[in-house]
């Protein structure tokens, strides 16, 4: 079902939408959420989980609010969880324009920004400047493209984060930065996981570490970072991001450019990893599903999968920003 702004933001190229998209909901939070869920009328929603209490078990997905712009706004919608990101060190301008596009006839979304962003130190700023958060924040961190040291951006990024977030997210999934899934495979995960681990130490807080996967890992890539994550004390793994692969049944013209496709077609192989991860890891450690969850249907089915919480993205786009809530009250009737 169309929502009522749809038709306009859709007149519009992709990433022209997505920023008025921010613009309009960095002004909803300033006045005010009827879309948000009060956690305190609705206790049986909460969820435990490394060692932070989740309003709900629907959170967003890193991407949509790269800069920490609009907050507020998100959590307006009802997500119990809002993860920011991804941000790197330094400001980068991303990859070269068209870099987004939409799959209307899939209800998909392909993209190949390349952790565009204004830096990591423009976005905590601005959260530090913020008067109430009324759900978990997470903050998601990467390498710059060029960087000579990924490893070090990544600690760098952690250290930071970790004075101001809930929790911090480790994407080394992306597959729009040159060899940066190269990161997930041991031993070079071991010591990317290792020195982030010593990172929020170091900043003097052991605030939640999450790892990202990508949904392309073949078995023995998702046991070794499941191994990884768990030998280097992560404490919860994001099961997935985009997907380089492509499903036979996809429509749109554009769904052949290049970069990571999310949305509907992806939640068939979501699933999927998702049930590889759990198996994998043999409840030793939490997950936390994403990837074409759409309805309060198929995040049920994510949860009883074996997941402690969802993320969404792109069915936003589709669904309006009515799905959150309807997915949060969806869960809770049943």
């Amino acid at each position: 079902m169309a929502y009522p702004i749809r038709s306009a933001l859709f007149a519009l190229d992709a990433e022209t939408a997505h920023r008025a998209a921010i613009a309009a909901l960095r002004a909803w939070g300033r006045i005010g959420a009827p879309f948000g869920i009060d956690s305190e009328t609705d206790p049986s929603q909460r969820v435990r989980l490394a060692g932070l209490d989740f309003p709900n078990p629907v959170g967003l997905a890193a991407g949509l609010d790269k800069d920490a712009e609009a907050i507020p706004g998100m959590f307006g919608l009802g997500f119990g969880a809002v993860e920011v990101g991804t941000l790197t060190p330094l400001p980068q301008p991303g990859n070269p324009k068209p870099r987004l596009f939409r799959l209307a006839e899939d209800a998909a979304i392909v993209n190949r920004m390349g952790f565009n962003n204004h830096g990591i130190d423009a976005a905590l700023a601005r959260i530090v400047g913020l008067k109430r958060r009324p759900g978990i924040l997470g903050i998601n961190v990467g390498a710059n493209k060029e960087s000579t040291d990924r490893v070090a951006d990544y600690a760098l990024g952690v250290a930071k984060a970790a004075v101001h977030a809930d929790y911090i997210t480790i994407n080394v999934s992306s597959p729009n930065t040159p060899g940066l899934r190269d990161l997930q495979s041991r031993p070079a995960l071991d010591e990317l996981l290792a020195a982030c681990d010593a990172a929020r130490s170091a900043a003097g807080t052991r605030r939640p570490l999450f790892l990202k996967v990508a949904p392309d890992l073949d078995r023995a890539g998702m046991e070794g970072a499941i191994r990884a994550a768990i030998d280097n004390r992560v404490d919860a793994l994001i099961v997935s991001n985009t997907t380089l692969s492509r499903p036979a049944s996809l429509r749109s013209p554009h769904a052949r450019e290049a970069g990571g496709l999310s949305g509907a077609p992806l939640a068939v192989l979501a699933r999927a990893k998702l049930a590889e991860a759990r198996a994998a890891s043999g409840g030793a450690l939490p997950l936390i599903s994403a990837g074409g969850i759409d309805s309060a249907d198929e995040a049920r089915a994510r949860l009883e999968a074996g997941a402690s919480l969802v993320q969404v993205y792109s069915a936003l786009i589709y669904r309006g920003p009515g799905l959150v809530r309807a997915i949060v009250e969806g869960i809770a009737r049943a």
